[in-house]
């Protein structure tokens, strides 16, 4: 995985604390600037600050993945197609024993994690409990393979099936 250097990590951001900060609305992205109507997309969609960016590779296409915290406390990962610029999926993330999560899981975090490492051998370096934007529950596993790329697969909490699986470019901000 590709980490940026600090001076690119500062001026990225100084961009999403200005733009989450001031507002979106203020945002202006030109017509090259993917990320930018992304950020701007993804602020549309979730109010907050965003506090962590990623590009990844899903299905071959381009998408920036935000985390972003709400006033309210909620955290988010609202996705964005680099090319459309178009919202793609928003997921809340939430704690291993929320009791949304735990009502729709059906499958331990061990059988997940198993069968995502089965799929894409590695470490699991990070695990995330999401509810999808339909109400089901499913786990994401950060992996890290044996050549170093980092690679994300999320696993349905109810049928044990993994469901995505993408490639991380680059990330910027906090885990």
């Amino acid at each position: 995985m590709f980490r940026l250097s600090l001076g690119a990590t500062l001026v990225a951001a100084a961009l999403f604390s200005t733009s989450a900060i001031a507002g979106h609305d203020t945002l202006k992205p030109k017509a090259y600037d993917s990320l930018g109507k992304c950020v701007k997309a993804a602020l549309a969609a979730k109010e907050g600050t965003i506090v962590k960016t990623e590009f990844k590779t899903e299905k071959k296409v381009g998408v920036y993945e935000f985390d972003i915290e709400g006033a309210d406390g909620k955290a988010w990962d609202v996705e964005c197609d680099a090319k459309t610029s178009k919202i793609i999926e928003i997921e809340e993330e939430v704690k291993a024993d929320d009791a949304r999560f735990t009502a729709a899981a059906k499958v331990s975090e061990a059988d997940a994690k198993a069968t995502a490492l089965a799929a894409h051998p590695g470490t699991v370096v990070e695990t995330e409990y999401e509810i999808e934007a339909d109400g089901k529950a499913s786990y994401e596993f950060d992996i890290l393979e044996a050549d170093k790329e980092e690679i994300k697969v999320e696993v349905d909490a109810t049928t044990g099936k993994i469901v995505e699986v993408s490639y991380e470019s680059y990330q910027i901000g906090k885990e």
